[in-house]
């Protein structure tokens, strides 16, 4: 099994994409790229602790690639724009990945240099760490599969993310 880090906006919205892809056992979502330690989310959400919200990817290599999920995010949310995501604004929404490793970190900015190329240079899109991880509080883990499916926001935002998944990565999906 492998890890990625991925942010891309709301944590709730990415976990929900990357929860339908072949190979992927396990999602969690948290906070990473700030401080203090152990941040809660009204802590992140205030925007001063330089957190952001992301989503830790368990997966097997041998179904779906680093590769493969790096260009299933950055089709699933807007890399290019600056630390918002829709009506989501503020440095804990920017477009990040956080590799975990050197083969990661070449593999981000190829993946970040093809969306590059097939969208006019337009990612602001930021390779960091390393950095440490943070869970987020329970009742964020697994969102939409319970209350996010009675949430308007979540209602709003995560069925075109979904569409978009279906629409490009059929093949990718469980």
């Amino acid at each position: 099994m492998a890890e990625a880090i991925f942010a891309g906006g709301c944590f709730w919205c990415t976990e929900a994409v990357f929860r339908s892809i072949a190979g992927v056992s396990g999602i969690e979502s948290g906070y990473i790229g700030g401080a203090p330690a152990n941040p809660t989310y009204k802590q992140v959400c205030s925007g001063q602790t330089g957190h952001a919200e992301a989503i830790r990817i368990e997966f097997d290599p041998e179904i779906v690639t680093y590769a493969d999920l790096l260009d299933i995010h950055m089709a699933t949310h807007d890399p290019s724009q600056l630390n918002r995501q829709g009506n989501d604004v503020g440095t804990q929404y920017r477009s990040a990945l956080f590799p975990l490793g050197d083969d990661q970190r070449a593999e981000a900015q190829a993946g970040i240099d093809r969306w590059n190329a097939s969208h006019g240079g337009t990612a602001v899109t930021t390779i960091e760490g390393p950095a440490t991880w943070y869970p987020a509080e329970d009742y964020h883990q697994e969102y939409w599969e319970g209350e996010g499916q009675r949430n308007p926001y979540c209602l709003a935002v995560i069925p075109p993310k979904l569409a978009k998944l279906q629409a490009g990565f059929s093949d990718k999906l469980k």
